[in-house]
């Protein structure tokens, strides 16, 4: 249940941080383009973090938590990718 409520939120951030650099896209083209790396390196520490508190305060191994820590990472953020392909 954590692993999909994680899911929901690198999808939400990834929204916020497409639907703000659309804003910009008449001033400033690449707009979208780094909005979504910012988001892909924002993310990329929130899933660090993620895993740190799991390894440091829950008491798994870094082979239990790293797993996890990919999935949360590689699927909102490969998801930001093609997004940032289709509309870039």
């Amino acid at each position: 249940m954590r692993t999909l409520v994680i899911l929901a939120a690198g999808f939400l951030l990834f929204s916020g941080f497409f639907l703000y650099s659309r804003l910009f896209t008449n001033y400033f083209p690449g707009a979208v383009t780094a909005g979504t790396y910012a988001f892909v390196a924002v993310w990329l520490a929130a899933t660090a973090f993620n895993m740190w508190v799991g390894v440091s305060q829950a008491g798994y191994s870094v082979r239990e938590e790293l797993p996890i820590m990919l999935l949360l990472f590689a699927v909102p953020a490969a998801a930001a990718l093609l997004v940032r392909w289709k509309f870039s």
